[in-house]
């Protein structure tokens, strides 16, 4: 089952408000958000969070230690003293990270504790969730084979980079606005594998490409020589620009979209992530009512739905379709979208 990553949200969290404690694995290629949206779940719902890197541990790591233990009898039996690791109590989401790049001897300690919810002479406490996660073969990463009685464990579930979910995340984390803008651009470069480079495109580096350039840095570190030199051949579209600040205070009336596609990208992404209410997300939305074609007014309603929607801020969504019924159907539009 392939899902994007606000599906794969939504499958898990179903999973936790059903309480069905059902061992999940999920697949996906690096850097495509797996361990965080795990995290962010554990998060929102109030669950601990015990990440385990398998590829990391020896069996005795996860088995724990044998201890020699006096029976009371002159004699003697060794007991084994589980990881501080594990869980003893609560409710929370066990992570088994990596799990396919584990040798097979790790992975056969860890099918115990995903089918038996057990390892040695430790139990896993009744309210945790076992969830794994790791790389295909075709992501070019170093699996080992997943043996038949582990995989049949688990539901399987695999992820897809998708620019919709990674825009709404983007919004909502503050990434740097011509990240944001580049990327809606050319979405194509979200997720680009280059096994023969160190640094390639992916969710996770464009992360920390929007650190860099907000520090002045150059991106190439974190996406890659040829992404960077497209991005930074965009960023100097800027000089090209109207003043948003302008725009987005109402007074852009003397100012002109500029007819270049990529400028236009710039603008418009560029406005919906500026904008800081509902009185200049309106005011944006006029200026280019007046000198854009459908699929730019298109394209800002939605960046501003998903970043209202990723920051909590729905009473300002209202406030915009009260003002406008052209802009309320293109709100409701894209609010139908987001949420499909």
């Amino acid at each position: 089952m392939t899902l994007t990553p606000v599906e794969l949200h939504r499958y898990l969290t179903a999973l936790v408000e059903q309480a069905l404690p059902l061992s999940t694995m999920i697949w996906g290629p690096p850097g495509v958000g797996k361990s965080s949206i795990v995290a962010q779940i554990a998060r929102a719902n109030n669950l601990e969070f015990v990440d385990v890197r398998l590829s990391q541990l020896a069996p005795t790591d996860l088995r724990g230690l044998p201890v020699a233990d006096s029976d009371g009898h002159g004699g003697g039996v060794s007991k084994w003293y589980p990881p501080e690791f594990l869980p003893t109590g609560g409710r929370g989401i066990l992570f088994l990270d990596e799990v396919n790049m584990a040798p097979p001897t790790m992975q056969g300690m860890a099918q115990q504790l995903i089918l038996d919810r057990k390892v040695g002479s430790y139990d896993l406490p009744p309210h945790w969730f076992v969830w794994a996660a790791g790389n295909r073969k075709e992501d070019r990463a170093s699996v080992f084979d997943m043996p038949a009685p582990l995989a049949n464990r688990f539901l399987h579930l695999t992820v897809r980079s998708d620019f919709d979910s990674w825009r709404s995340y983007a919004l909502g984390r503050g990434l740097h606005e011509q990240i944001l803008a580049f990327l809606t651009f050319r979405p194509e470069l979200l997720h680009r594998l280059d096994s023969t480079q160190p640094a390639w495109p992916s969710p996770r580096a464009w992360e920390m490409a929007s650190t860099l350039h907000r520090a002045g840095l150059d991106i190439a570190p974190a996406i890659g020589e040829a992404a960077g030199a497209e991005f930074m051949a965009f960023v100097r579209l800027y000089e090209q620009l109207p003043d948003l600040g302008e725009v987005l205070s109402g007074g852009g009336l003397g100012l002109r979209l500029p007819p270049e596609p990529s400028v236009r990208y710039a603008v418009v992404v560029g406005l919906a992530a500026r904008a800081a209410n509902a009185a200049e997300g309106y005011a944006a939305f006029r200026w280019l009512a007046n000198g854009a074609g459908p699929e730019w007014l298109q394209l800002y309603v939605a960046t501003l739905v998903s970043k209202f929607q990723a920051l909590g801020h729905l009473a300002d969504l209202v406030e915009l379709m009260e003002r406008d019924p052209e802009l309320a159907g293109l709100v409701g539009s894209a609010a139908e979208l987001a949420n499909a």
